[in-house]
């Protein structure tokens, strides 16, 4: 089995362009399904949740045509029936959060929909109890059936809906699901993140009427009729704040081109904390940093603005080499702390107050050794260890990066980063020896 090797202990040095957002252009290839025309998404990041989600919507009858990081999606021909023979039970489901946002769209285009509990990252919990209970307000009835769920509804109307939390995921489905809706929707507590203004502003050139964009209560005028559209995806605010936080952990003066600096307020303010000097320009991002990492007290993940919970495994990766104890707060999901015993291997100082807090003690380094990415964002932490880390070490299961990073051997290979894909430990001699000739 295939997986990441990195050889640590290098400053990062060099440029790196930040690729197209996998949290934005997620949702609006599922609203693709709601347009009368061909739309054409660019700046589309090449990674594998994108891969499903192309398979998942060519499933459904869509047209789709690739370029280089452009997708073109007609789905004039959708077809139901394919929905109810390939949708329900397919893979492309089943191994990808995002797939949920099929629920909003396919019940703006068609009234119905059956489909597999979405899958992804094992994070936490993650019901979809807050995206049911919204949608029920707009006269969608709900039901399981040997293993996955069927919606229905004769005709979608308009509502005044409060989440009890900020959720993206609840966001993104009703406002998939008002635009094709009678009447108005009211949604408060929307979540206010870039990717849900991605994707309004997506709908909004295509012909949708949707007040309020950027807020926490949005008004979305129903029954409108959309048409084709090119529109180009925000570059990735997590992507760009990893690589920000692995100059700081190994020391060094990269540029992060194309980085959008508006939506990483709280990275950037962060890196500061740890020790980072950082310079901004339109074109992106310059950081310098020593390698000597500031231990920072207290951080706590909160919806936007605030600091991303996306980005807590790869600051808990830095904080391990910081000069004292830090500690860090999750409040959205209670199972990101899965990597800490991974950071332990490595020789992290990390304790455990329950589920959502911990306690990082920095030590004077890191070792390189196997280790194994359980989920997305612990993955690419694990990267960040490695890079800061002495020695090799071999990160298995780099499946779960890949669905968001575009080639993150790559990048950090254009940055000076001694990492490349070979066999897992077993095989990891010969493919070195391969390498070298």
């Amino acid at each position: 089995m295939d997986a990441i090797h990195i050889r640590g202990g290098n400053a990062l040095f060099g440029e790196t362009r930040i690729q197209g957002s996998k949290n934005a252009v997620l949702p609006i290839m599922a609203a693709a399904l709601l347009i009368d025309g061909k739309c054409v998404i660019e700046n589309c990041p090449r990674i594998l949740d994108v891969e499903h989600m192309n398979n998942l919507l060519s499933s459904l009858g869509c047209r789709i045509s690739k370029g280089n990081r452009t997708i073109e999606i007609d789905a004039s021909k959708l077809s139901l029936y394919q929905m109810e023979e390939n949708a329900i039970r397919n893979e492309n489901v089943t191994c990808m959060r995002s797939s949920v946002m099929l629920l909003g769209a396919m019940l703006g285009r068609v009234g119905e929909v059956a489909l597999a509990y979405p899958g992804g990252c094992v994070i936490g919990e993650r019901p979809i109890d807050l995206h049911i209970k919204a949608l029920q307000k707009m006269g969608v009835e709900f039901y399981e059936e040997d293993g996955y769920f069927r919606a229905y509804v004769k005709e979608l109307h308009g509502a005044v809906i409060k989440l009890p939390v900020s959720s993206v995921g609840a966001t993104e489905n009703v406002i998939l699901a008002a635009v094709k809706a009678k009447g108005i929707t009211v949604l408060q507590n929307a979540a206010p993140e870039p990717e849900i203004v991605a994707l309004c502003e997506f709908l909004k050139s295509a012909g949708a009427t949707i007040e309020g964009i950027g807020g926490t209560t949005l008004l979305i005028k129903g029954e409108q009729k959309l048409h084709g559209v090119t529109y180009r995806v925000p570059s990735d605010r997590i992507v760009a704040g990893t690589y920000l936080f692995s100059v700081i952990g190994t020391g060094g003066h990269i540029f992060l081109r194309d980085a959008p600096v508006s939506h990483m307020k709280s990275m950037l303010q962060k890196a500061v904390e740890l020790g980072a000097k950082i310079a901004l320009s339109p074109e992106g991002i310059s950081i310098m940093a020593e390698g000597d990492v500031t231990a920072v007290p207290y951080t706590r993940t909160e919806v936007f603005p605030g600091f991303p919970t996306d980005m807590q495994s790869p600051l808990m990766a830095v904080l391990t080499k910081a000069g004292g104890v830090s500690l860090i707060e999750e409040t959205i999901f209670e199972n990101r702390f899965q990597v800490v015993t991974e950071l332990q291997k490595m020789g992290a100082d990390i304790q455990l107050l329950g589920a959502r807090k911990a306690v990082i003690n920095g030590v004077p380094r890191l070792y390189g050794c196997p280790v194994t990415a359980r989920e997305l964002r612990g993955g690419a932490s694990l990267i960040i260890a490695g890079c800061m880390a002495e020695g090799e070490t071999v990160i298995t299961n780099k499946h779960f990066i890949e669905r968001g990073y575009e080639d993150v051997c790559r990048d950090y290979q254009n940055l000076g980063v001694n990492i490349y894909i070979g066999k897992d430990t077993d095989g990891k001699k010969e493919e070195k020896e391969n390498k070298d000739n």
